[in-house]
């Protein structure tokens, strides 16, 4: 298959309806971007158009979008990926209301070049045209295309038609081929915006590749759902290829999906690249001819490649000192106004599946209106407390892809997962990166001691793992002083306790939904010395437990009731007023004992001396039944079933007896049977 031009230019139409933007772009490449009948008959755009022109090393594809503001959701859809603006302004009729949405639109994406083109320039009166030129100049002085060649055309005639392509030839060869790399190098992502059923090829996808690349064979996923599909065919324009690469109109042969089970608005991703944002941190500029200010919660539709989602938004009170002039106050403001900036959430109705620095357009649903845009700072942000504001948003403002800049977002997102951390994956999927690139960084900062490796139960840690968990050095600190200020507490609340039961200290230690990771968290506490652990107990390191003499006279009577009590000891109240004894005190000896192994806890949590249990075990060795039943071995020893039940589950967990069905059955008498 023959490789693409070097040089790439994706071109997105902007301008108001009728101004001749389809016309323009059938001049510039000979193919009529109205595909649909509707659109033939009443002469406008209604959807998305696309066709492309290859001329030596270039290749100019374009994204003919609708100029009637009723079709600018269509519009919106296509405009994803572009890196140039064709504005088209009728040289006869000058700038209109859509023109000046688009202008405003592309700004807000971030569209780095663009070109005007003046059309009808032989149909405008020379002084209509001179007035035609200086109103987009005016438009243009204040924003970031003002440099932007301005040409005169005429679709019909042919006139400037190949200055404009030379223009556009012109940003093609001068693109930033390393950005287009850095961005091919992520995971496969294809914001779909047609998908139909063609006759003898099955499930077709396109859209504009806006990161990574696709090849024939490959696994995608439908982003949102647990649904795989495999690309076995694929097209650039028409072209056969083998593979797609970043900023290329894209057409993808499906298996594995209905054309009901995709659609406009989803995204084809690298499997687990990508995950849903419900709250969206951006950074928002506020139109200049915005109708309202966003003050309070705003309604408003998100538009994010070919995704359209509801959701609200509202500015965040905060005020950073960079950010203003000396002298300048200081305070949060309450409202964003129009041609102001700031940071905004956005509650989302539905999933979206974003990367941080992505750009997003906010409409007001009704009336109809283009309000704002920006390029969103983290995909899955969480609400923080005002004082803490500043100090966040300062991390996550200041990126330009460097490693140096990209450090503090990465220890900002460990540390904000607590006792849960990060990996690799995770922070990835936030990045909109690879997996191997995160990670790589995330061990970087981990061997500069300034993030940490979460250790296994063996102690074990593999930082080229994409799944290791990293923690920030200050939660290490605090789980560690909870857990001696928690193991004090306990020490001197139940002085006599062997240890303080795991499970408890957990819940004082980590948040619920951390508590998966809690034994690796105590097993490296236990490595750094903070606490000591014994079976399922922890306990301070050294911390032996010694009875007053007192409590050793209680300890010596309490034993001596026990034994008496053989297989029907005495409970605890039945104890407390025998020895008249404080119930604090006796619970506190029972459990000293236990864990000294001088008493023994029954499954149903009675207590017996273990001379008892001894004593009936040698007593069934030395009799005649081989096997029995509950009811039996209650009346063999003279007991009720609240006893005779714990006692043979005792037995049984001791090797002694073999349960089978209702019987039992000793396991010495099996052996010799056996033997």
């Amino acid at each position: 298959m023959p490789s693409p031009p070097r040089h790439r230019l994706l071109v997105g139409t902007a301008g108001h309806i009728d101004h001749g933007k389809t016309r323009l772009v059938e001049a510039l490449t000979g193919i009529d971007c109205d595909r649909l009948e509707e659109e033939k008959a009443r002469g406008i755009t209604i959807d998305l158009g696309f066709a492309h022109v290859d001329r030596g090393e270039v290749r100019l594809s374009f994204v003919d979008v609708p100029g009637h503001q009723r079709f600018l959701p269509n519009a919106l859809a296509g405009l994803g990926g572009i890196r140039c603006l064709l504005l088209v302004v009728a040289a006869d009729e000058g700038v209109k209301p859509q023109t000046r949405e688009h202008l405003g639109i592309a700004r807000l994406l971030g569209i780095p070049a663009a070109v005007i083109a003046l059309t009808k320039i032989d149909a405008a009166a020379q002084d209509l045209a001179e007035l035609a030129r200086l109103e987009v100049e005016e438009l243009l002085a204040e924003s970031a295309y003002a440099e932007a060649p301005i040409l005169d055309v005429s679709s019909s005639s042919g006139e400037g038609i190949e200055s404009l392509f030379e223009a556009l030839a012109e940003i093609a060869q001068r693109s930033d081929h390393d950005t287009q790399l850095g961005r091919n190098s992520k995971p496969a992502r294809l914001p779909v915006d047609r998908v139909f059923n063609l006759q003898g090829a099955g499930l077709i996808a396109t859209g504009t590749l806006a990161a990574g690349s696709v090849e024939i064979g490959a696994s995608l996923e439908i982003a949102g759902r647990d649904q795989r599909v495999r690309v076995r065919g694929l097209q650039v324009h028409g072209e056969e290829r083998d593979r797609a690469e970043t900023g290329e109109r894209t057409s993808l042969q499906l298996a594995g999906a209905h054309r009901s089970e995709i659609s406009r608005g989803d995204q084809l991703i690298a499997p687990h690249s990508l995950e849903d944002s419900r709250r969206i941190l951006v950074r928002i500029q506020w139109l200049d001819d915005a109708p309202i200010p966003l003050s309070g919660w705003l309604p408003v539709r998100v538009h994010h490649f070919s995704t359209e989602r509801a959701g609200k938004a509202r500015l965040l009170r905060t005020a950073l000192r960079k950010d203003l002039q000396q002298g300048e106050d200081l305070s949060p403001p309450d409202a964003l106004l129009p041609g102001q900036e700031g940071w905004v959430e956005i509650l989302l109705a539905g999933g979206l599946h974003a990367a941080r620095g992505d750009t997003v357009i906010l409409r007001r649903p009704s009336p109809a209106t283009t309000l704002g845009g920006g390029v969103i700072l983290d995909p899955r942000w969480r609400r923080r407390r005002a004082a803490q504001l500043p100090s966040t948003l300062s991390k996550l403002v200041n990126d330009d892809g460097s490693d140096s800049q990209l450090e503090p977002i990465l220890r900002l997102w460990v540390q904000e997962g607590w006792g849960s951390g990060a990996h690799g994956e995770e922070l990835a999927r936030r990045l909109g990166t690879g997996a191997e690139a995160a990670t790589l960084r995330l061990a970087e900062l981990a061997a500069a001691g300034k993030i940490l490796a979460l250790p296994t139960l063996n102690g074990s840690t593999d930082a080229q793992n994409p799944k290791q968990i990293f923690i920030d050095p200050s939660i290490l600190r605090q789980v560690s002083q909870r857990a001696e200020k928690a193991l004090k507490d306990f020490a001197r609340e139940h002085r006599l306790a062997r240890g303080f039961p795991k499970a408890q200290l957990l819940q004082a230690l980590l948040p619920r939904r951390q508590q998966s990771l809690g034994n690796r968290y105590l097993h490296w506490l236990q490595r750094q010395g903070v606490l000591e652990l014994i079976e399922d107990l922890a306990q301070l390191p050294g911390q032996r437990t010694r009875l007053s003499q007192q409590e050793s006279s209680l300890a010596g009577r309490v034993r001596e009731r026990f034994r008496q009590g053989g297989l029907t000891p005495p409970g605890p109240a039945e104890l407390r007023t025998g020895l008249k004894a404080k119930g604090a005190i006796l619970d506190g000896i029972l459990e000293y004992l236990i864990a000294e192994g001088q008493l023994l806890r029954l499954p149903s949590g009675l207590m017996i001396h273990p001379e008892a249990i001894a004593e009936v075990a040698e007593s069934l060795r030395s009799g005649s039944l081989d096997e029995f039943t509950v009811a039996q071995f209650r009346d063999a020893f003279g007991i009720s079933r609240k006893w005779a039940i714990p006692i043979l589950e005792h037995l049984d967990s001791i090797g002694v007896t073999l349960r089978d069905g209702n019987l039992r059955r000793l396991r010495s008498r099996l052996n010799d049977s056996a033997g």
